[in-house]
């Protein structure tokens, strides 16, 4: 199972993409922005996350889409 912790719209936002209990990855979203404490939406930090776990991004966020 995989789990995607996001962590947004406050104070350094971030991801984390955890499976079977183990860190594949984790960011800052800071790192990718050259933002300061950047509290935006991670965008760059999850799509690095789903990279670093050869994860599909439109098949991983298509199993959350509301019909």
């Amino acid at each position: 199972m995989n789990i995607l912790g996001i962590s947004a719209y406050y104070h350094d936002s971030a991801a984390a993409l955890v499976s079977d209990g183990e860190i594949v990855a984790a960011a800052q979203e800071e790192r990718f922005t050259r933002k300061k404490h950047d509290y935006g939406f991670p965008q760059h930090a999850i799509d690095y996350c789903l990279r670093e776990a050869e994860i599909d991004r439109e098949a991983y966020l298509k199993q959350f889409a509301l019909d």
